[in-house]
């Protein structure tokens, strides 16, 4: 996508995707955890097509520890729920800007980012949105400039509140806003979470990835008393997970210890394709359609639907209240 032009987004009329949405679910090659964990299988049915656009469902997708999978998950659920029908913006929040390099921007040709959109109100978001190679998903790129942005945003009023009003311009436009927040709990992170509506947690099924997650709960419950009180946890995702390992089974068992109503079920296996589709600078449903990476994002992209995310036809958004909040 290198050289990607900006795009205007109140007239743009595409077909959505779904050539991969029904013919490779391959749900067998999918862990989850009612099969680690030995209970009923469970299903999720592809939800039916949408009617309409627009009312944004925004969702930071956080970890302070890095390499745990959140520009994978942002990148591969975005496409999954586009494939879907709905219509996806990515956010790329983190200085280092994997989230860009992984859909094939370069970054050093890049005439403005997120950076700009934060620190100059004269600025317009549809000036810096991207296409992707995926129908029906957008997304809006980074900059190592964005490192700044903390320092930068120390004298704005409602500085935690910058983000929101930027993504305010299109939610409108957009089924569901993904942002993928950089491995730290700063500023940054804060206004990542006041913009969001739902929290998504990848963990990685590794001991010390467990240490941080009491931190993380914890921020995000200074948030909801603080800037954003109808911020919610939607999940702790399993990710980087070794079937063939039985620390990774005992370290899945303490998360649902921990959090027994706040994990998905879908689990995000290890495998050597995530990799492959940085280089590639595609998403897995694209670079390796059939794959179990693949299936795993889109049926977690279902599992998210199913639970009244992305303005799901057949349920409704009081299904995560019912569930209790953090």
């Amino acid at each position: 996508m290198e050289g990607a032009t900006p795009i205007g987004f109140e007239k743009v009329v595409r077909e959505v995707s779904r050539l991969s949405a029904k013919s490779t679910f391959q749900d067998d090659d999918v862990t989850t955890t009612s099969l680690v964990l030995g209970k009923k299988a469970r299903s999720f049915k592809e939800p039916a097509p949408l009617s309409s656009h627009g009312n944004a469902t925004i969702i930071s997708v956080v970890n302070q520890k890095g390499g745990v999978g959140k520009t994978t998950t942002t990148i591969n659920l975005g496409a999954a729920l586009a494939e879907l029908g709905r219509r996806v913006l990515l956010v790329d929040f983190d200085p280092q800007h994997s989230l860009s390099v992984g859909l094939g921007v370069s970054t050093r040709n890049l005439e403005g980012s997120i950076y700009n959109l934060m620190l100059d109100e004269s600025t317009k978001i549809e000036d810096f949105l991207l296409k992707t190679n995926v129908p029906g998903m957008d997304m809006i790129p980074s900059h190592e400039d964005l490192a700044a942005a903390e320092g930068a945003l120390v004298s704005v009023i409602a500085r935690e509140k910058v983000l929101k009003r930027v993504l305010d311009s299109v939610s409108d436009y957009y089924d569901v806003i993904l942002i993928d927040c950089q491995p730290s709990l700063g500023l940054l992170t804060i206004n990542a979470l006041t913009a969001s509506k739902y929290v998504i947690v990848p963990l990685e099924c590794e001991y010390f990835a467990l240490r941080g997650v009491a931190l993380l709960v914890d921020i995000i419950g200074k948030v909801q008393k603080n800037t954003n009180p109808d911020l919610e946890m939607l999940g702790i995702l399993p990710t980087l997970y070794d079937r063939k390992t039985v620390h990774s089974r005992e370290v899945l068992e303490r998360i649902l210890e921990a959090f027994p109503e706040k994990v998905f079920d879908t689990i995000i296996s290890r495998t050597v394709r995530f990799p492959e589709t940085t280089v590639a600078g595609e998403p897995i449903t694209t670079f390796a359609s059939s794959s179990s990476g693949a299936s795993a994002y889109r049926r977690l992209a279902r599992e998210i639907i199913s639970m009244g995310v992305a303005r799901d036809s057949h349920t409704s958004n009081q299904s995560i209240a019912s569930a209790g909040g953090i």
